[in-house]
């Protein structure tokens, strides 16, 4: 259950949390045309900070484009209204849900002039897939279901409706005792998680699927920054599932999940069975960054 804060962001305006309601035919609760983003504030010596801000503002706007919406809200608007709503909650460290969304008017697939909205959320959030996960992995499954083609969707915006293909592979892995799923393309490519992007490490190289057919995650973005600073090889290339399998390491990366490590995949142990070393090391140095003790990335971060 989410923990609820005082205030949300509505419009240029905030409401009370339980008074941030949108009526009933609300255009995106019904076709699912909308943008969001995931965003983490953290707690750090300095105080609280919120990781790249500025690269998930600018994507919720890139969304928008690509959705053909257009956001009543500048990127500079969105980026000061995010800080005044953690200001406002009181918030060290948060989770942060920006959403744009088409508003009350027209019924039927095309949405005339409807209004654009605007909200952003946040509350307390720990660990994604639950603080075990992160310190010994979590077992995933290989969904049944299959991530939309790049021309039935648009690959490169967070659209409302495209995580109903996430919701259905997340409850099949959940309801056949898995954490989490791994979904493949539609060439049986694997591509990404239900919601995070997925790492395999294979002879001290630090394998990821190519851009073309994942969402251009921000947090995968940073990671393979960190692996090539640390002299880690990384390639950008198909992975089929057994390749997963035969992985020395596996780990998930997004905003909710961080860096997550994989320790099972379809009955099947991932290296042994535990975070190695690769993954140890760039998820401690993710963590080290977001708590602000890396002078070398603290452009990374916006101080509240």
């Amino acid at each position: 259950m989410v923990t609820e804060s005082k205030k949300i962001w509505m419009d240029g305006k905030f409401v009370d949390w339980a008074d941030a309601n949108v009526h009933i035919l609300t255009h995106t609760l019904h076709y699912g045309t909308g943008a969001f983003e995931g965003i983490r504030c953290y707690k750090t010596k300095k105080g609280s900070a919120v990781f790249r801000l500025q690269e998930h503002v600018d994507r919720l706007i890139d969304s928008c484009h690509i959705l053909n919406m257009k956001s009543p809200f500048s990127a500079e608007e969105t980026g000061k209204a995010i800080i005044d709503t953690i200001k406002i909650n009181k918030m060290k460290e948060c989770y942060i849900r920006p959403i744009v969304y088409i508003g009350y008017g027209a019924m039927g697939l095309y949405p005339k002039d409807n209004p654009i909205r605007v909200a952003i959320a946040v509350w307390p959030w720990g660990a994604y897939l639950g603080e075990e996960g992160l310190r010994n992995g979590i077992r995933v499954k290989v969904s049944s279901f299959t991530r939309l083609h790049v021309n039935v969707t648009m690959t490169k915006s967070k659209t409302c409706g495209d995580y109903v293909n996430s919701t259905l592979a997340k409850s099949e892995a959940l309801a056949c005792g898995y954490d989490e799923a791994i979904i493949l393309d539609t060439n049986g490519y694997v591509s990404e998680g239900t919601g995070q992007n997925i790492f395999i490490v294979r002879n001290g190289v630090l394998i990821t699927p190519p851009l073309p057919s994942v969402l251009e995650g921000i947090t995968r973005r940073s990671i393979i920054e960190m692996a090539q600073k640390e002299k880690i090889k990384v390639c950008e290339t198909n992975i089929t599932r057994d390749e997963v399998y035969i992985a020395d390491e596996a780990f998930f990366t997004g905003t909710a999940a961080e860096v997550t490590p994989i320790r099972e995949v379809d009955g099947r142990t991932v290296g042994k069975g535990s975070p190695g070393p690769v993954t140890r090391k760039l998820q401690a140095l993710f963590f080290k960054i977001v708590k602000g003790e890396s002078q070398a990335y603290k452009s990374w971060l916006t101080y509240i």
